[in-house]
């Protein structure tokens, strides 16, 4: 996974969105708000997954397949969907199959967008009461191991002032150390 500053440029969301030179951003930055990530090579991914899974409480998992043959109809309104700023009550894990994308998180306190490049191997961590969003690359295709600490479900929560003051994210400033 490659972390680096978004650069705030209008223009396709697809495109990496780099500046020049580009700002990379450390694993103590992501870190200090709350992403992990791990490197896992897809061949054999299974046990190395499934102790991460079982050492950090999920239970369940599914796939998902973001391309336009994997969704259908539906996959436009969707990709617009997931790129709208939003957080969960609950963390969002992936361990990408194959094809990439982009997870853009943003950093507090300073409201900067970090971009999470993302690759066949990567398993990903963002945190409950982040805002972030997500969105492909130019591929057009992202295959996921989704995994989850309950039941499947993904409900965004659309940045306003009501998440503002939803408890998950306050509890989310609290961990990170910020706010009260």
């Amino acid at each position: 996974m490659r972390a680096y500053y978004f650069d705030n440029v209008p223009g396709d969301q697809r495109l990496p969105h780099d500046y020049n030179p580009s700002r990379l951003v450390s694993s103590e930055t992501l870190s200090s708000i709350g992403v992990k990530y791990w490197t896992i090579p897809v061949p054999g991914y299974e046990s190395q997954v499934d102790a991460i899974a079982k050492e950090r409480g999920y239970k369940n998992r599914d796939m998902i397949n973001v391309s336009k043959e994997g969704m259908g109809d539906i996959y436009e309104e969707k990709i617009r969907g997931f790129f709208q700023e939003h957080m969960h009550e609950d963390e969002e894990i992936r361990y990408v199959l194959s094809g990439s994308g982009f997870f853009d998180v943003r950093e507090t306190p300073t409201d900067s967008w970090i971009r999470l490049a993302v690759e066949p191997g990567d398993l990903l961590v963002i945190p409950a009461g982040i805002y972030h969003r997500f969105t492909l690359d130019e591929q057009d295709n992202i295959k996921a191991l989704r995994l989850f600490q309950d039941e499947p479900k993904w409900v965004p929560h659309n940045r306003s002032n009501e998440t503002d003051i939803n408890p998950h994210r306050i509890q989310y400033l609290k961990t990170i150390g910020v706010g009260a």
